[in-house]
């Protein structure tokens, strides 16, 4: 069991990072390397039904210019939209 979540955080990593927009690769793949490695299979599954949404939704959740829908409302959701992206100083 172990074995398969480890794979399974390794595929949401993936496409956390390689969304088609930088902006969303950076928000979502940042957020996956910091939380997805304490998630269990079930928070997997309901940050799973997020990634599968547009970018250009995902990118309003976080600007605040939408909110996301009741049925996608979570503890991973809130966990998301609280989530801040600091880039890495060289």
């Amino acid at each position: 069991m172990s074995d398969d979540l480890t794979k399974r955080r390794k595929q949401l990593k993936f496409r956390s990072w390689h969304r088609g927009t930088k902006e969303t690769d950076l928000l979502l793949g940042n957020f996956a390397e910091q939380h997805l490695d304490a998630m269990d299979s079930a928070q997997l599954d309901r940050y799973e039904v997020i990634l599968d949404q547009p970018d250009p939704v995902l990118y309003q959740w976080f600007t605040g210019e939408s909110q996301p829908p009741e049925d996608l409302l979570s503890d991973v959701t809130e966990l998301l939209l609280n989530f801040r992206y600091t880039p890495e100083k060289p």
